[in-house]
């Protein structure tokens, strides 16, 4: 006899503000992860977490070298702050974290987006933030549901029935 799983949480609501690679991966993996489940999920792009649904940018992400504690050299050395604001060092570091994820089989944002909304997830971009960008709908991903504000996208969550994530 199998176990059905059961998860405490029915409905989930991702919000990315930030366009570097590893911030965007979080959200886009964790609402993937959420859509295999059979969790409702939302994702709400903002400020240059716009970036990621931008058609022109979504596959050119960056990783941030500067001001990056976390980030390390191989080896674990703590990556050089001075380091990250020698012209190609981005470039290259961001290069090779998409070549680990590429090995990793990670899908690019644009494939991301569509097995996102493949498996029943919503994405949404924020007036605001597309306003402030001079951005129109036709420079998002076809897979952007709408263009909605803040509030409209907390109306949308119900209350306290979802848990909202800040990426």
């Amino acid at each position: 006899m199998s176990e059905e799983k059961k998860f405490p949480i029915k409905k989930v609501a991702l919000i990315c503000a930030k366009g570097s690679i590893e911030d965007v991966y979080a959200s886009l993996v964790m609402a993937n992860g959420a859509v295999m489940e059979g969790i409702e999920t939302k994702l709400f792009f903002t400020f240059f977490g716009l970036d990621a649904i931008t058609k022109k940018r979504m596959n050119k992400l960056h990783t941030s070298t500067v001001g990056n504690p976390a980030m390390r050299m191989p080896g674990g050395m703590p990556f050089p702050t001075w380091l990250g604001g020698v012209p190609g060092v981005e470039s290259a570091v961001s290069s090779m974290m998409l070549k680990q994820m590429d090995e990793l089989d990670m899908p690019p944002v644009d494939e991301f987006l569509e097995m996102i909304t493949a498996g029943g997830g919503e994405i949404f971009a924020c007036k605001l933030a597309v306003d402030m960008f001079k951005l129109k709908k036709e420079d998002l991903s076809d897979e952007v549901d709408s263009i909605i504000t803040i509030g409209d996208f907390y109306e949308m969550c119900d209350g306290l029935q979802t848990q909202i994530i800040f990426t």
